[in-house]
């Protein structure tokens, strides 16, 4: 255990001066005469392990446990406590703390203390690069070079720390929601527990409830003999993934959220309650919003469904992303195709790059993986994706409108700053509408409150 860092917190030289003579040999030791030195210490560069005395000077050790464990609620705090004063121990344990010793020390007990509390941190270590490698095996490469998806992708990792919050996922068709659940399950602490995946909208409304919550024997015409478990039971410990959830029934909706309330449910045609712990994950590209003022989605459900929610950026809003992943799925079918293909050549590169895509990474995906196949490589081309090249000033869209456009002025233009004035004149011109707003603009809705959040 040589290397791990610990930090020594009392106001008694003495302790601290032995605390250091008998763990120099094996450990990085700093030490503190309060907790405001301490605490200051810990927000610059967080040790492995914390010794902290409960009786400091000033900020006592109780509340300087709490500031630690806000700051980062994963480092370990040994509490040191002139006597087994119970109420103050207690305290300090429903704080966070990890363990407790009593003065007068003796160095085989702090040592057998630290010696357990650095075998829970090797173990974290072991855990978070399990679930690293879990994530590089398990879920396709989440390509990304644009600010957008990777502030995503940073507030996915904090939210995946959850056991079991429920996460909704919003986002177009193809955006990748299903990676974005992938990544929320083999982050979190149930990452070792299974990763379900239903697709609300390609089960039939009759049997989604079935599917979901199992049957029991006899439930209906050709349930089976023996009934069956439902795929929130099959999940039990892990996360389950629905897709297209604005798509439950309305029957479907309450047991959900009888689940999500109260961490039980009935299989159809049963009588015996099950309680299990699975966490749920929702996605759609539905407005969700509209559809509970048109009475199709209930409320209450989601806002249990949505206690975060994660907003994923299309591929159009991410431009910056198109040729690393455009690279990243020539490697992979590449690969998968046994064929040779170096790189993307030019005239590709503007093409993808000029292409709105309605389809988002799904689209692009698909666009390359027959380019490999068609292609003889090494490099892929406008000919291997079934396009033909264009001519010099054009572009492959569509023209949006024929009308005019303001003339481009000599000292240039800020297109950020258009584009938020079209926003603004959008919003304030449909009272507010963000749906109408979107139409307008040619974007999609979630594509619109991405860039007016994005603008404050």
């Amino acid at each position: 255990m040589v290397g791990y860092s610990i930090y020594i917190i009392d106001d008694e030289q003495s302790i601290r001066d032995a605390l250091t003579f008998g763990l120099k040999e094996h450990y990085h030791i700093k030490t503190f005469a309060n907790a405001e030195d301490g605490l200051r210490a810990v927000l610059e560069k967080a040790p492995d392990l914390i010794l902290q005395d409960i009786g400091l000077p000033g900020m006592d050790g109780v509340t300087a446990l709490k500031e630690i464990k806000k700051h980062d609620p994963d480092i370990l705090v040994i509490m040191i406590t002139a006597f087994e004063d119970i109420d103050t121990v207690l305290s300090a344990m429903k704080a966070g703390a990890y363990d407790y010793i009593v003065k007068p020390l003796h160095l085989d007990s702090v040592k057998l203390s630290i010696k357990n509390a650095l075998k829970t941190i090797s173990m974290r270590k072991k855990i978070q690069a399990l679930q690293e490698e879990s994530l590089r095996e398990s879920v396709p490469c989440f390509v990304s070079e644009s600010n957008s998806i990777q502030d995503v992708m940073q507030f996915v990792d904090k939210v995946a720390k959850g056991f079991d919050t429920p996460v909704l996922i919003l986002g177009e068709t193809g955006t990748g929601k299903e990676l974005i659940a992938s990544a929320v399950h083999y982050k979190s602490p149930n990452f070792k527990g299974p990763f379900i995946s239903i697709n609300c909208a390609a089960i039939p409304k009759d049997l989604i409830e079935s599917e979901l919550f199992g049957y029991e024997k006899g439930a209906f015409s050709g349930a089976a003999a023996t009934g069956k478990k439902g795929l929130i039971e099959e999940a039990e410990g892990g996360t389950l993934f629905l897709d297209e959830v604005g798509d439950l029934s309305s029957s479907a909706q309450a047991k959900l959220l009888r689940f999500l309330e109260e961490g039980e449910y009935y299989r159809v045609g049963g009588a015996r309650k099950y309680l299990i712990k699975t966490r749920i994950v929702s996605a759609t590209n539905r407005n969700l919003e509209e559809m509970i003022e048109q009475n199709l989605f209930r409320q209450d459900l989601y806002f249990r469904i949505a206690v975060v929610k994660v907003e994923v950026p299309s591929l159009n809003e991410r431009p910056e992303d198109i040729i690393p992943i455009a690279q990243h799925f020539l490697s992979e079918f590449g690969n998968k195709h046994a064929k040779v293909f170096t790189g993307i050549s030019e005239e590709v590169e503007h093409f993808f790059k000029d292409y709105q895509w309605k389809g988002n990474v799904r689209e692009l995906r698909n666009l390359v993986e027959r380019g490999v196949l068609i292609g003889a490589g090494p490099e892929l081309k406008l000919e291997d994706l079934g396009v033909e090249p264009l001519k010099p000033g054009s572009s492959n869209q569509e023209k949006i409108s024929e009308g005019p456009f303001p003339s481009l002025p000599d000292e240039g233009i800020m297109l950020d700053e258009l584009e938020e004035h079209y926003i603004r004149e959008a919003y304030k011109k449909t009272g507010g509408n963000e749906k109408k707003a979107a139409k307008i603009l040619g974007l999609s809705y979630y594509a619109f409150r991405y860039k007016r959040k994005k603008m404050n």
